[in-house]
């Protein structure tokens, strides 16, 4: 059975007395602490100052330790149960950067010597470094080709087999047919794991993301970053329990790391319960999508397929990118000039991110200076 190993880990861990658990902390005021209502003198923290309490009415602005010493308190639980529970997963896991949670869920999960993962060519850096960093051997399928990862899912040897994508491209803007993609890991008895990135709070029912439009497809493993569309940061991983376990067990950046700012969980939550009720910003969104295409269509400005906030205008060269780019700042207009090794080679481009606070006017201008200078 694939991923039995994560079972079979797990009781091995509990039989050894080596099984970690995670210890709620309800209540932290200098070094006291409060867990399951009986108050400690905390000998644990990394609070070696004290400042945790220098600055009366703010909540917590650090955890003081890892989420299995002294670092996982009330804030992060309701952050964890919220999501899990809006999104419909049995178990979340928060981390402080999606990099660190795309990275070392795959080295963690992908740990066994019969695995593989399959990646598309143009999946972030996080998770190609994830892939190498793994045990598991790692195969990159062409850019949403169903048909060339089918054969390399056929090819495969491997019991333990991890298709990996983004919901919406980065650097392309363009999405994942993650409903071909999850129908193709069933077919083949192996599990889909979707960064979305720069779907979350702009995609799908609510702004829940690129695997909830129309009926919605739940993948096993789901990356949510919260430094784009959440207007906060840090990231989460949705799954099962037993992979919440598993993780918890043996991923060393989350076992290793202090956890997840209070103040920052706390603002997070705040932010996300708003965004679930932001439709009229999702729709302004859109139009403004839909006015910036329009406006370069007439203007005959080339844009790659995309229909989301993310519109690459390619240019080619990197020096001239960076030209244009610096001539945009001289004028006004901030444009992100994204050159190899980013992107591939004669691919150079101008990443120009639409959000629901531009104006058509902005739009307008910013069309009007591309013109020029195209």
């Amino acid at each position: 059975m694939a991923f039995d190993y994560i079972a079979e880990q797990l009781c091995e861990r509990k039989s050894q007395a080596l099984f970690r658990e995670r210890f709620l902390i309800s209540n932290t005021q200098d070094c006291r602490m409060t867990v399951d209502g009986v108050s400690y003198l905390n000998f644990a923290s990394n609070n070696y100052l004290g400042l945790s309490s220098a600055l009366p009415n703010t909540s917590q602005a650090g955890s003081h330790s890892s989420p299995l010493v002294t670092g996982y308190v009330q804030v992060h639980a309701d952050l964890e149960t919220y999501l899990a529970s809006e999104l419909g997963f049995e178990a979340c896991l928060l981390f402080s950067s999606g990099f660190s949670a795309n990275s070392s869920v795959l080295k963690t999960l992908m740990s066994h010597a019969e695995s593989e993962i399959f990646q598309d060519k143009l999946n972030h850096a996080s998770l190609i470094d994830g892939g190498l960093a793994a045990k598991a051997a790692m195969t990159r399928f062409n850019h949403n080709d169903l048909s060339h990862l089918s054969r390399r899912l056929l090819k495969s040897k491997a019991k333990h087999k991890l298709i990996v994508s983004e919901g919406v491209f980065s650097m392309d803007g363009d999405t994942a047919p993650i409903e071909a993609l999850s129908a193709l890991a069933k077919q083949h008895d192996a599990w889909l794991m979707i960064d979305d990135a720069h779907g979350f709070g702009v995609l799908g029912q609510h702004g829940k993301g690129s695997c909830y439009l129309d009926e919605g497809i739940k993948p096993d493993l789901l990356i949510l970053t919260f430094g784009k569309a959440v207007a906060s940061s840090g990231a989460c991983v949705l799954c099962s329990r037993e992979v919440r376990d598993y993780l918890i067990q043996f991923n060393r950046d989350y076992i290793y790391s202090t956890a997840m700012s209070p103040m920052v969980a706390e603002i997070t939550l705040q932010h996300i319960q708003r965004l679930f009720h932001a439709d009229d910003l999702r729709h302004k969104l859109t139009s403004n999508i839909r006015y910036f295409k329009q406006l370069c269509n007439e203007h005959n400005i080339a844009l790659m397929s995309s229909s989301t906030a993310i519109q690459p205008v390619v240019i080619g060269d990197a020096d001239t990118t960076l030209t244009v780019a610096n001539e945009l700042k001289k004028r006004g207009f901030w444009v992100g000039a994204i050159r190899p090794p980013t992107v591939a080679y004669n691919t150079a481009r101008l990443r120009i991110t639409l959000t629901a606070s531009h104006s058509q006017a902005d739009i307008m201008s910013l069309v009007n200076q591309l013109k020029q200078l195209l």
